[in-house]
């Protein structure tokens, strides 16, 4: 049976969109598989002080993932490694989610692998390996670093003299204040100091009593001299 034009053309969009389809989910899928490029190792000092390795896995697709640290060993004529943590990363995201594993020793130049396993999407290393820096971690470089931000205390002067203070050999009661007040009369140092006496007083008075008995005798002769004339 043959169909029609117009089916022919309708049967041929059905599978055209299909296939489609298909391929827009397959591309899909692919773009949320998880894959080694998802996961990032960096070592680093935590708060604590401690140096760590810290993994992040921003996978899209969620697959949980362990991870494992080995430490490599090389010898004069011989290459071994060490596994030395293992963490978990049951719910990773699109955005990341990390976990720290911590190395038994922290040295500059030390080198590690760390392997990656994801379901069965992922079993792989992150590359390159992780080499430690020079950078000092632990608890004593913390300890150290905080001393340092502290600041210095020093003990406070005391509030109380010493017995060497000049405070402390004066006297407690007040010092007199020069007056400028004359003196008493009767004190007479005053009258010393301008060379005025008493006995200086004295024939001062003498000479004024004198001065007035001679007043007296001149007028009772020039009266008695003007009786005789009449």
């Amino acid at each position: 049976m043959s169909l029609s034009p117009r089916a022919a053309r309708a049967a041929r969009v059905i599978g055209t969109s299909t296939a489609a389809a298909a391929l827009s989910l397959a591309a899909a899928h692919t773009a949320l598989a998880c894959t080694i490029g998802d996961f990032t190792a960096v070592p680093l000092c935590d708060a604590q002080g401690n140096g760590v390795i810290r993994v992040t896995d921003k996978d899209a697709s969620g697959t949980p993932a362990t991870i494992g640290l080995y430490l490599q060993l090389t010898m004069a004529d011989s290459h071994e490694e060490r596994l030395v943590d293992t963490e978990t990363i049951a719910h990773p995201t699109a955005e990341g989610v990390s976990v720290d594993l911590k190395p038994l020793d922290w040295y500059a130049g030390e080198t590690f692998r760390v392997h990656v396993k994801a379901g069965d999407q992922v079993d792989d290393d992150i590359t390159p390996m992780v080499v430690i820096p020079d950078v000092t971690c632990g608890a004593s470089a913390s300890a150290s670093a905080s001393a340092s931000a502290q600041p210095s205390t020093s003990p406070e002067p005391s509030s109380s003299p010493s017995a060497s203070s000049p405070s402390s050999t004066e006297s407690s009661s007040p010092v007199p204040a020069a007056s400028n007040a004359p003196s008493p009369a009767g004190g007479g140092t005053h009258l010393a100091e301008t060379g005025a006496g008493n006995g200086t007083t004295a024939i001062a008075g003498t000479a004024a009593a004198l001065v007035a008995a001679g007043g007296g005798i001149v007028v009772a002769l020039r009266r008695r001299a003007g009786r005789g004339s009449r």
